[in-house]
């Protein structure tokens, strides 16, 4: 959306929930994420008694593709869940965009007695098995999660609440299987455990590749969904950076594009998401393209279907397209 980052969404999600203490697990490569959460001061966690805490990822792979929240990542932070002596935990992922009220969520949890409540939204379908599906019984009652799209479309929103006793229950009981995924234990515990889900209704974007980011970036240019996106009530919040408002010069054009501050337009932006400090030379056409912080676009240069990493450099006459199914990424620093 040319300022935010995929973790801004959740991180903002559970502090507009009241949420006050925020274990954030990290990637094994997490020295850029480190960069833009800081100590977590835009999003008021840097706080004395709760706020946010930096804590350690596992540096082996999943079990499966779709698989989001290692066994050994609880194991390892194990301590951080027991001290914080609440009853339940909400988890969340950074791979799907939404903006939602988990205080709504969690009061549904309490009412209906579940032990996990796995929030979903209906009618989704994404193309592979990156995304899981619920099938869903009577009373909101999850009877099974498949990988890959099902009949309602019951895509899973990566985000779910938990009893912490269960959750507890469950590091122990897979101490020596750390290499599962939870959503596997839940998978092979359907009948043990009473899990529920929540249907959400607002609008989602999914994030697992090229294409689906591209997507979800061009569902942006769409007022409608920034309005349920980026609710004035419930802000998504990001690292502020003081930056002088874009700068059109004469002969640039653009037609339904983001343009971030601290840009300089000499040329024609087009279906396009701009993000601060870029640059785009004369006569430059930048068609349904994304361009990072601080890329320079030189003179005649013509991008199609093109993601821009930070601090690109496109020289002068240099034409890039590619398909809408299949987007060109271009590696942060690159020169071309």
């Amino acid at each position: 959306g040319g300022r935010y980052r995929l973790i801004d969404f959740p991180l903002s999600n559970m502090v507009n929930s009241n949420i006050r203490t925020v274990g954030l697990i990290t990637p094994y490569m997490y020295r850029s994420l480190m960069d833009h959460i800081g100590v977590g001061k835009e999003w008021d966690l840097d706080l004395k008694i709760g706020g946010l805490y930096i804590l350690p990822g596992s540096t082996y792979g999943l079990k499966s593709s779709h698989g989001k929240y290692l066994i050994r990542d609880l194991i390892q932070n194990k301590p951080f869940l027991e001290r914080g002596g609440l009853e339940r935990v909400v988890v969340c992922d950074a791979s799907k965009l939404f903006n939602i009220n988990f205080e709504d969520v969690d009061k549904a949890h309490v009412e209906s007695g579940r032990d996990i409540t796995l929030i979903y939204k209906k009618g989704v379908f994404v193309e592979g098995d990156k995304e899981l599906y619920l099938d869903i019984s009577s009373r909101d009652r999850v009877s099974d999660i498949v990988t890959g799209p099902n009949k309602e479309g019951n895509i899973f929103l990566d985000a779910f609440i938990i009893n912490l006793d269960l959750l507890l229950k469950i590091i122990d009981w897979y101490e020596h299987m750390s290499y599962m995924d939870l959503m596997d234990v839940l998978s092979q515990h359907l009948a043990d455990f009473n899990i529920g889900a929540y249907r959400f209704n607002g609008y989602i974007g999914v994030v697992n590749d090229l294409k689906s980011y591209m997507e979800s970036s061009s569902d942006l240019l769409r007022e409608d969904v920034r309005k349920l996106l980026f609710n004035q009530d419930k802000p998504i919040l990001t690292k502020v950076q003081d930056s002088p408002p874009a700068k059109y010069m004469e002969g640039s054009k653009v037609t339904s594009s983001l343009i971030a501050s601290g840009c300089i337009i000499e040329g024609t932006v087009e279906n396009s998401i701009i993000f601060r400090e870029v640059h785009v030379g004369k006569n430059a056409v930048i068609r349904n393209s994304v361009l990072m912080q601080h890329c320079e676009i030189a003179e005649n240069v013509e991008l199609e279907n093109i993601i821009c990493d930070k601090y690109v450099t496109i020289k002068p006459n240099v034409r890039l397209a590619a398909s809408k199914d299949s987007p060109m990424a271009i590696s942060k620093r690159e020169r071309i």
